[in-house]
């Protein structure tokens, strides 16, 4: 049986040494640091099967945008992928955030990673304007620091 449920900080250890094997060894752990599972846990999940992680979500509202909320980081067991399990996760984050006064949720993604293109445009998300464009994307240049391009995508809930 599947769980969602809020993340806890003793959630961290399970997932950040999963982290990397799931992107397929790329390095990711860094953009995962501890504090999110302490600092935002009525606003990020876990999903569980057999109380193994097999996917979570990391996302919090904005404290300048108050009607606004950023979806962090979100992985799914490459076993687990193609089940749906990422849509709940948003699903659940959506009805959350809007409980808590939201209308629009924002997040970002690296041009290269076509899947999650791909994932976010099915989930409704738009791609806000950028400075260049790849493979028929608005890419916003340099965004997260040198080399760090990004596509930036919106959604109203």
């Amino acid at each position: 049986m599947m769980l969602i449920r809020n993340i806890r900080d003793e959630d961290y250890t399970p997932i950040i040494t999963v982290v990397d094997s799931w992107w397929g060894g790329r390095h990711m752990a860094d953009m995962l640091p501890r504090l999110f599972f302490v600092h935002f846990q009525e606003t990020s999940f876990i999903t569980e099967h057999n109380s193994a992680p097999i996917a979570f979500l990391i996302g919090f509202v904005s404290q300048t945008h108050r009607t606004e909320a950023y979806i962090h980081f979100v992985g799914v067991h490459p076993e687990y992928r193609q089940q749906g399990i990422g849509e709940k996760l948003y699903q659940h984050f959506f009805d959350t955030v809007r409980a808590r006064g939201c209308d629009t949720v924002r997040c970002v993604t690296s041009p290269v990673n076509k899947g999650s293109i791909a994932f976010h445009r099915r989930m409704g998300f738009h791609a806000e304007h950028g400075d260049t464009e790849i493979d028929g994307m608005p890419v916003k240049v340099a965004y997260d620091g040198e080399g760090q391009d990004r596509v930036l995508f919106v959604k109203k809930i």
